[in-house]
Order: structure tokens, then C-alpha cells, then sequence
């Protein structure tokens, strides 16, 4: 296969037919001022040497060479091979618990800080596969829809808080719900759902929402953030500790994860639950569960590996006019009897 990189120098030809016929009439003045002078016998017998053919071929091997450079210019490249790319990947959303029971700290700084900057390593991490966040609380919003762009995804993951959705509770169920409409209309290729939260779900029935995404073959993982014995919610006013929140009895609220609900939802979806721990939370585990998955084709490319050729044009052109200036317009006495023009 054959193809030009800049194929506008292609017009660069229009000058061959005017190079050509100037000079066919500069051959046509000479020949007529020569003729005034004497007739053609004569001027044979004065210039033995003269030749009729030799211009004529140099101006050709010029015009070869100016050839060969305009399609040096275009850059000619060859196609050896022609490859079917596919970019593979799987979708992924990640449901982040944004209740206030998440800035409980019992997981410095606290778990949804400590949240974040797991799902940002994670994100770091998904090479082809799309992205994209819901924020829940109370209910669930879409912070980031799937997306190839882990910058915007990373810079986005930041600004979420416990404000971001206005509210509060925690309602597992309906994060499923929502993550599930994010993800594309391809009934082909793996989906996954990965709840980061603490479990404690007060609005709704998450087992039933895993059950609605296992029938649609979406996988949900659970990643469980916090500790058995729990940490009382801190109140925060101007970045100040303030105090601690309380419930209608006055007593100090003491937020403790539910890892019974999050394994419930984990096994009714396919998925696998992680007890959050270390810097990745455990989604590094659950990352390598992901890459075992069969990942889907999302993006078919036709590849042409292409090599350049414009070097033989140059060596075309340089060899052509060591020949045109090797070729003079007289004949050469010592050659003459091999009778080449």
C-alpha cells in the first residue's frame, strides 16, 4: 500500500510541461539564428562537434530530477503491514460513601480522606479501562461518568466531600442503582461495580440492588472502611473541631462499619468483599480480581506500519545529475566513435 505524507507538493508538476516547452523554443531561436549565419551543412563542417540530441537529453535528465525531488518532497511511504489494534478494557464505577459517618476517624486522616486517595491510586491504575464515580449519601449522584481521562477523574475525586450530596444517610442501594445507568449500553464485555463505604445503611435494601445488577451481569465488589469498634462523627465549623454528633438522646454517636452488609451485597453480585486496610484499602486486591475478568472490546483501530521511501527519490535525483553534468552539449572527440548520441 502506498500513500504520500504531503501530497500538495504533487502540484510542483504543473512546472514540468512549461519547462519543456520553453525549452523548446529557446532550441527553436537558436536554430533559427544559427541558420541566419550559414545553412546546416556548413555548420557542420565549422563544428564537428556539435550536437543535435545531446540537449535534448540533458534537459530530460533535468526534468527527471526535478521529478524525483517533488516526490522526495511528498514523502512517499510504503505499507508493509496492516494490523488490527484493540484497545481493550473494563468498565468500572466506583460508588464512594460521602455520608457523614465516613469522617469518623478511626482510619487517619479519616475514612473518606483515607477513601479518596485509595480510589486515586486506583484510578492510576486502570491503564484502558473507563472510569467513572457516584457519590451517595442519602441518595446518589454521578460525580464522574465513564471516562478514559484519569486526570480530570483524579481532579474531580478530589472536591468531592460530605457536602456533595445534600442528603445525608446512607443508602447502599441506591448507589448501586446509580452506578448501574453509568455504564454504556454494550451488552458485551465486563462491568464492575466497587462500593467503598462503611456499611452502615439505613434508607434502603442493598441486596436487593446487587441482585438487580448480577442479573444484568454486573459484577459488585465491596470494600469495607473502618474499624469493628468504630469512632465517634466529628462536628467541624471553620476547620475546627467543634464536637461530636449525637443522637436525639444526647448520647455520642459511635459509627462502626457493617461488614455483614457489604459481604451480603459482595456475594449476591459475584463479587468479592475487602476489609479496607493499608494505603490501597484493599483495592489492589480487588484490582487483580478485575484483570482476570474477561475485558471487553471497546475500540477497534485498522494499524498500517509504514516505511518511509523518499531517501530513493533523493538518490534517484543525485545520481541523475552526476550523470547530466558527466553529458556535454558537444560531442566528445574521443568517444565519437562509439557513436552514443
Amino acid at each position: 500500500m502506498l500513500t504520500f505524507d504531503n501530497p500538495q507538493y504533487f502540484r510542483l508538476f504543473w512546472i514540468l510541461p512549461v519547462l519543456f516547452i520553453l525549452f523548446i523554443i529557446n532550441r527553436y531561436l537558436i536554430r533559427r539564428n544559427r541558420n541566419k549565419f550559414a545553412s546546416s551543412q556548413l555548420v557542420m563542417n565549422l563544428m564537428p562537434l556539435f550536437s543535435s540530441y545531446r540537449p535534448w537529453i540533458k534537459h530530460i535528465m533535468f526534468l527527471l530530477i526535478f521529478s524525483f525531488l517533488i516526490i522526495a518532497l511528498a514523502n512517499p511511504k510504503v505499507g508493509s503491514r496492516m494490523e488490527e489494534i484493540t484497545r481493550e478494557g473494563i468498565e468500572i464505577v466506583v460508588a464512594l460513601d460521602v455520608s457523614r459517618s465516613m469522617l469518623a476517624e478511626d482510619i487517619r486522616p479519616n475514612r473518606l480522606e483515607r477513601a479518596k486517595m485509595a480510589v486515586s491510586r486506583l484510578i492510576g491504575k486502570t491503564e484502558n479501562d473507563r472510569i467513572g464515580i457516584v457519590a451517595f449519601a442519602g441518595t446518589a449522584v454521578t460525580q464522574v461518568p465513564l471516562t478514559t481521562d484519569k486526570t480530570a477523574a483524579k481532579m474531580i475525586l478530589r472536591t468531592v466531600n460530605t457536602e456533595t450530596v445534600s442528603v445525608q444517610g446512607t443508602a447502599i442501594g441506591s448507589a448501586i442503582d446509580r452506578a448501574i445507568h453509568a455504564f454504556s449500553d454494550s451488552e458485551d464485555g465486563s462491568k464492575v461495580i466497587i462500593v467503598v463505604s462503611d456499611g452502615e445503611n439505613h434508607l434502603d435494601c442493598p441486596v436487593s440492588a446487587a441482585e438487580k445488577a448480577a442479573k444484568k451481569g454486573i459484577n459488585v465488589n465491596t470494600i469495607g472502611v473502618g474499624t469493628s469498634e468504630g469512632a465517634p462523627i466529628p462536628i467541624y465549623e471553620n476547620n475546627e473541631l467543634t464536637g461530636y454528633l449525637r443522637d436525639s438522646h444526647g448520647n455520642t454517636v459511635i459509627s462502626k462499619y457493617d461488614e455483614k452488609t457489604l459481604r451480603e451485597i459482595a456475594a449476591t453480585a459475584n463479587g468479592i468483599f475487602v476489609k479496607g486496610t493499608g494505603a490501597d484499602l484493599g483495592l489492589d486486591e480487588i484490582k487483580e480480581h478485575i484483570d482476570e475478568m474477561e475485558k471487553e472490546m471497546y475500540e477497534k483501530k485498522i494499524f498500517a506500519e509504514y516505511e518511509t521511501r523518499y531517501h530513493y527519490f533523493v538518490a534517484l535525483a543525485i545520481l541523475m545529475l552526476l550523470l547530466e553534468l558527466l553529458i556535454f552539449e558537444r560531442k566528445n572527440k574521443y568517444l565519437e566513435k562509439f557513436k552514443i548520441f
